[in-house]
């Protein structure tokens, strides 16, 4: 819609500048087309002649009125007004809303896609949860917002890829493959001490068990530096085997699983401190190696490697982005936990250094989840395995519920989520307030059977019936899917499309209680079930997209 626009204006601006009647002059960069607050100011509004005035060297306002002479021409705007201090509105005709409804019939499932990305490579990294223990919900966030997000910008045009990032390296893993040890000894027979540094959840202990029935006794009488590796790989095999589980269960998938431990195993992130230290970004100081990070943006210098010998996490990441861009990914989105901002800028400083654009890098911070139930916050610790599992939410709930509820805020803002509201099968819960759009409308379709009512060929249904104040509004609203899609995609804001779909899903509803989409009248039926067909296919385009499914019973 906004394209539509932006293509009139720009007509006529040409229009007029071939008669004379404006100099000439190259459209100004930063055109905008918004959507007014107040319904009464128009459908959209178009700052172009604000844009234009320094260029033409001429009042704004001058500029819109000549403009609205010519725009007014077009039958597809009902009429078009000048405001304050040059803004163009535009109200479009009903005979136009209602051709774009028929358009959106015949695009069916593809309506929502543009050429938005226009086929930008992308690499969206997201959960790369630690394979420590299973995932929690804020996991499950992180799962939503990234899966959502790669299924938007591929309707958008961009052409994506999803990737984990296996965190399989480190003192974590030692860690790791020690507490399951110490649980083995325990399970044995044996009495050790546990460590509070170690990992309490009862995951390890059934892991624990799980070796013990498949190697007995092999290991009691071992000591721990000697076992320790297979300890480790054992845990991290069986704990991320239940995470792909999990996350299969959520429907996320991903394109790529990389190990951290190829980096290390193949010498390239050893080869990236060299071919950094080679252009003077890396020094050494004190026995360490540094990164010059505070010339590239950061606020000061970062360790790379320490003075005992061991590299850092950020070494690994170093050589984990440089990987990327060597793949030739035009932009990536990393999707990481709040607790992460302080990292954002040393990245950053890494891509600058190592000869990109930073600007390719775009970080997303996935706020902590507060799970309530009865009114009472629930514990959050994995270290002390005190937390909710996503499998047990998921289980509890349902996968739609889930997804679609951390989907209803911005990622960045910290989201209640309410077990009670999510189990709820009223308007409270969110996600079935807009399933049951779509159900209701497909229950409309199967009275329409019952009757012997038959879905017309639309080109054969009277549309100009469709004439009434709330039907202009939903087509509007309707039209507007494909600008939220893309707008979605642009901006890395995978709840846009929630937020639409509740306002559509609340419209729909409003529409229901107050006509009939079948009446004594055949051919305003017809007509009515044209809109009501056109409007399950956005609920459920728009569903598809979140990764929830559109019932059609409820």
């Amino acid at each position: 819609m906004r394209e539509v626009i932006r293509e009139s204006v720009e007509d006529a601006f040409k229009k007029l500048v071939e008669k004379g009647k404006l100099p000439g002059g190259k459209t100004g960069k930063g055109h905008l087309i918004s959507i007014p607050k107040q319904e009464h100011h128009g459908d959209y509004a178009s700052n172009f002649a604000l844009v234009m005035a320094s260029v033409l060297n001429m009042p704004p306002r001058r500029i819109a009125e000549k403009l609205r002479d010519i725009l007014c021409r077009d039958p597809d705007f009902e009429k078009v007004e000048v405001a304050g201090p040059g803004f163009l509105n535009f109200f479009f005709s009903g005979a136009f809303w209602r051709r774009r409804l028929l358009s959106i019939r015949e695009q069916g499932g593809d309506f929502g896609r543009s050429d938005a990305g226009g086929g930008r490579r992308v690499l969206v990294e997201f959960v790369s949860a630690n394979p420590t223990g299973p995932l929690h919900v804020g996991h499950g966030r992180g799962a939503a917002v990234g899966d959502s997000l790669c299924r938007i910008l591929r309707a958008a045009g961009f052409r994506v890829e999803s990737e984990y990032y296996i965190n399989d390296v480190g003192n974590q893993m030692n860690t790791l493959g020690r507490s399951v040890y110490l649980r083995y000894q325990q399970v044995l027979g044996r009495k050790v001490d546990f460590p509070d540094e170690c990992y309490k959840g009862e995951y390890i202990r059934d892991i624990a068990i799980e070796v013990a029935r498949e190697h007995g006794a092999k290991f009691l009488d071992t000591e721990i530096d000697e076992c320790l590796d297979f300890f480790t790989s054992e845990a991290v095999a069986k704990i991320f085997s239940s995470i792909k589980e999990d996350l299969e269960l959520f429907r996320v998938r991903f394109n790529n699983w990389f190990s951290e431990r190829t980096l290390h195993d193949s010498g390239y992130v050893e080869e990236t401190i060299s071919l950094l230290k080679k252009k003077g970004i890396i020094y050494e100081k004190e026995g360490a190696l540094w990164f010059r990070t505070s010339d590239y943006g950061d606020e000061k210098d970062r360790v790379v490697r320490r003075s005992n010998g061991v590299l850092t996490y950020f070494a690994a990441d170093i050589a984990y982005h440089r990987n990327k861009l060597e793949r030739g990914y035009d932009m990536l989105v990393d999707i990481w936990g709040a607790d992460h901002h302080g990292y954002v800028p040393r990245v950053k400083a890494a891509i600058k250094a190592l000869g990109h654009e930073p600007d390719r890098l775009h970080v997303l911070l996935v706020q902590l989840v507060n799970l309530l139930e009865a009114g009472k916050l629930k514990a959050m610790s994995t270290r002390a395995g005190e937390f909710v599992t996503l499998r047990q939410v998921l289980d509890d709930v349902g996968v739609d519920a889930t997804r679609f509820i951390f989907l209803t805020r911005k990622c960045d803002s910290h989201l209640d989520f309410d077990l009670d509201v999510a189990r709820k099968q009223s308007q409270e819960n969110p996600v079935y307030y807009v399933q049951y759009a779509h159900a209701r409308l497909s229950s409309v379709f199967a009275m329409a059977r019952e009757r012997g009512i038959e879905l017309v060929e639309p080109e054969k249904v009277d549309i100009s019936l469709l004439d009434g104040i709330e039907e202009i509004r939903l087509m509007k609203f309707l039209a507007r899917f494909p600008d939220v899609v893309a707008g979605s995609a642009t901006s890395l804001e995978p709840h846009r499309v929630s937020y639409y779909l509740t306002e559509l899903a609340g419209m729909l509803h409003k529409y229901y209680t107050k006509h009939r989409f079948i009446g004594d009248d055949p051919g305003l039926t017809e007509a009515r079930l044209l809109l009501a067909d056109v409007t399950r296919t956005v609920l459920k385009n728009g569903l598809e997209l979140l990764g929830v499914e559109a019932p059609e019973k409820m």
